[in-house]
C-alpha cells in the first residue's frame, strides 16, 4: 500500500531461471490449490516449493521449504488461515505472509493483519496483480486490494478519533515511518538515512509499540489514515 510510487527507489527482485521466487501455497480446496500453482507457475521465474491443503500442513511443510514468501487462505479445515499465519510467523518471522482470500469481512481484516500477516489480496485479484504484490512485499511493501486498502484506512482513522491519541514519535522514528509507508524496505530505509539495519530494526520495534500495531502493514495503514485525517 504505497503513498507515492514514484518515491520509492526502483530496485527489482534479483530473481532468475537459476534463482526463482520460491512461493508456498496455503489453500484446502483442491481444485483452486492447482489452480493457483499453475499460475504462480506461469509467471517467469517464480516456483511453487509448497501447495499445503491445510494449516498443520503448511507448519510441517513451510518452514523446511524456505519459502520467499507465503499465499495463505483464511477458511481452512480446523485451524483457520489467521491462527497459521500467527504460528508461522513465530517459526520465519523474516517470510512475508499474504492473505489470499475470498472474505473481504471487516473482522477478518484486521485479525489478518494482527496475526502479523504482510498484505492481503482477494481471490478475485488479476494475475498480474498478483505478481506485482509477490514482488511488492518482497520489497518491504504491503499489498492490499484496493477496497481492502481503504476500509483499513478508514478504520485506523476512526480509532485514533476514537481514541483521540496521538502518537509520539522521535524525529528519526517518523523519518523512518514516512519511508515505510512509501514501501522501502529495512536496507534502504537504512542506506537513506546512514544508519545500521539493526537500528532501523530498532526504530520500527519502537514505532510498533508506540502504535499498538504487529505489522508493517498495519503501522502503514494508520500512518495513512492520520494523514488523511
Amino acid at each position: 500500500m504505497r503513498t507515492d510510487k514514484t518515491e520509492r527507489p526502483a530496485k527489482p527482485i534479483a530473481i532468475s531461471p537459476e534463482s526463482p521466487l520460491r512461493v508456498a501455497l496455503v489453500e484446502d480446496k483442491r481444485e483452486m490449490r492447482e489452480s493457483w500453482t499453475r499460475l504462480i507457475e506461469s509467471f517467469p521465474d517464480f516456483k511453487c516449493v509448497v501447495a499445503s491443503p491445510s494449516g498443520e500442513d503448511a507448519l510441517n511443510t513451510i518452514p523446511s521449504a524456505r519459502p520467499d514468501v507465503v499465499l495463505m487462505d483464511i477458511f481452512l479445515p480446523r485451524m483457520s488461515g489467521i491462527e497459521c499465519t500467527a504460528r508461522l510467523k513465530a517459526i520465519l518471522p523474516k517470510t512475508p505472509i499474504v492473505i489470499l482470500t475470498g472474505s473481504d469481512d471487516d473482522e477478518m481484516v484486521f485479525l489478518a493483519l494482527e496475526a502479523g500477516a504482510d498484505g492481503y489480496l482477494l481471490k478475485r485479484t488479476r494475475p498480474a496483480d498478483l505478481r506485482a504484490a509477490l514482488l511488492d512485499v518482497l520489497s518491504g511493501g504491503a499489498p492490499m486490494t484496493s477496497e481492502i486498502a481503504r476500509r483499513v484506512v478508514e478504520f485506523f482513522r476512526q480509532k485514533t478519533h476514537s481514541r483521540d491519541d496521538s502518537v509520539s514519535l522521535t524525529a528519526r522514528e517518523e523519518e523512518t515511518l514516512v519511508l515505510l509507508s512509501k514501501g522501502y524496505s529495512n536496507k534502504e530505509i537504512a542506506e537513506r538515512l546512514g544508519l545500521s539495519v539493526e537500528t532501523v530494526r530498532s526504530h520500527l520495534k519502537h514505532i510498533y509499540e508506540k502504535m499498538h500495531v504487529r505489522s508493517r502493514a498495519e503501522a502503514v495503514a494508520r500512518y495513512m489514515s492520520a494523514r488523511s485525517s
